[in-house]
């Protein structure tokens, strides 16, 4: 079984880290792949020294007409029993041919771009109730959730690093600057968090809006502002808190990244952390848009180190429970091997 990979994403963000480890993880398992994606320096590093091929295509506009025939071709050379297409803009480019075509859903994407494809991979279930009420046949959609990434034993990073003092309460957000992810929110809280700092790891267009509202919120000193990085596993290390009050957020896959990390979490109710979240048992769920809530919650968790530790060992097992790396692994496994036969 030869599995072909497509991502037409040429930005950073959660699902294309997740891409890269899931694709690495099923080639420690032994599962024969190559991908296909658009050019991007350190995500073709990062396959090559995993030891999976990887070829640059263009993933352009609907005009596009070299990329189609360009991965069929790539296809054929790798003898590729399923393509896995990874969001629209790859579906949109997966060809047709000897091969079942799979979309792996992390979001509520348009089914348009996945007509005619074979099956139907969604990251919750609520992705997959949803698709099968688009009209998708039940039997050819199914729930894979993803593993927690990124957990080989890693230091912490140094705060000093990032002109943090040591002994201050530190705050960490993950994901893009973006509206969804609501930044804003965790730079209200922080207001009404004394001598907190907040680290927010991401990068995207809202950047210098962020940082004047950090300017005028008057918290600017206690704000850094990261970037997008590559070692995600050092900063959940370092950090007290996780903050993630996204306010459209399908999985939330920074959630099981803590969880996994041992760093508690609190985050918005919005669809994928409301559905995650076990409120008060493995993390705490506050209202979307609300910086006081938020404040108030991370300010509990700063202050009892018994809850603290609760909440860590319970996010611990629910990685272990329901987002393992190995399980996962073996439903991909299981459904490429059951495509393949069909």
């Amino acid at each position: 079984m030869s599995v072909l990979h497509l991502l037409g994403s040429g930005g950073d963000g959660g699902a294309e880290t997740y891409f890269v480890d899931l694709v690495t993880a099923l080639h420690r398992a032994g599962v024969a792949e190559a991908c296909a994606i658009r050019r991007h320096a350190a995500r073709g590093k990062a396959l090559a020294e995993a030891g999976v091929v990887s070829r640059d295509f263009g993933f352009g506009s609907p005009l596009d007409i070299l990329t189609r025939p360009g991965v069929a071709a790539f296809g054929r050379r790798m003898d590729a029993k399923v393509m896995v297409a990874w969001m629209n803009r790859a579906a949109r480019h997966t060809p047709t041919g000897p091969w079942k075509r799979v979309g792996r859903l992390g979001g509520y994407y348009s089914l348009k771009y996945y007509r005619g494809f074979d099956h139907l991979v969604g990251n919750t279930q609520d992705i997959v109730r949803w698709a099968i009420a688009q009209g998708w046949p039940a039997a050819q959609v199914s729930y894979i959730p993803n593993f927690a990434g990124g957990t080989e034993e890693a230091a912490p990073v140094i705060r000093a690093s990032l002109d943090t003092p040591e002994g201050v309460p530190l705050l960490l957000g993950m994901g893009r600057l973006h509206d969804a992810k609501a930044h804003d929110v965790s730079l209200k809280a922080l207001t009404l968090i004394p001598d907190a700092v907040l680290w927010i790891a991401g990068s995207g267009p809202l950047e210098d809006k962020l940082k004047a509202m950090a300017g005028a919120l008057g918290v600017a000193d206690r704000v850094r502002f990261l970037g997008w990085r590559q070692d995600a596993a050092a900063l959940y290390r370092a950090a007290d808190v996780c903050v993630f009050p996204s306010r459209f957020e399908p999985l939330g896959n920074v959630v099981i990244q803590a969880w996994a990390h041992g760093l508690p979490v609190v985050a918005a109710n919005s669809q994928g952390p409301g559905a995650l979240i076990r409120d008060g048992e493995d993390g705490f769920l506050t209202p979307v848009d609300d910086a006081e809530a938020l404040a108030e919650r991370v300010k509990a968790v700063l202050a009892d180190p018994m809850l603290r530790i609760r909440l860590i060992q319970n996010g611990h097992a629910r990685v272990e429970a329901e987002f393992a790396e190995a399980a996962v692994v073996e439903e991909w496994r299981h459904l490429f091997s059951r495509l393949g036969e069909g």
